[in-house]
């Protein structure tokens, strides 16, 4: 049992949970979507995110489904980062993006050399 993928995951998992969840319900979302120029993509971005935090609780009982959570999460991060860069946000928003990638990646590489310790992996 690896304490720190552990613990990682499910930071990620209720970090997302809640921030998938803000996203469908609160006008504070609605107005961040539409500063980045992204207004339409909110409730899909949410949808996904909570649908991610899902499998990374799966993920403790089917490994796969937290490693497809992991690294959706890490490329949906990629793109924020890239979001908050176009709009020239400040540099807090930019580092909130860039921890939830490098959190995620962590997950995704300790699920990869699970795999690999078990034969599994690439």
């Amino acid at each position: 049992m690896n304490y720190f993928l552990e613990t990682a995951q499910a930071i990620s998992a209720f970090s997302f949970l809640a921030y998938g969840a803000g996203c469908l319900v609160t006008g504070a979302m609605k107005v961040e979507f539409a500063r980045y120029g992204l207004p339409g993509l909110r409730v899909v971005t949410g949808t996904l995110q909570i649908a991610a935090a899902f499998g990374l609780f799966a993920g403790y009982i089917y490994p796969l489904c937290a490693l497809a959570a992991a690294t959706g999460l890490s490329l949906m991060m990629i793109v924020a980062i890239g979001v908050r860069l176009k709009i020239k946000d400040p540099l807090t928003g930019f580092l909130q993006a860039l921890a939830c990638f490098l959190l995620n990646a962590v997950v995704v590489y300790g699920y990869l050399a699970r795999l690999r310790l078990f034969g599994l992996g690439p």
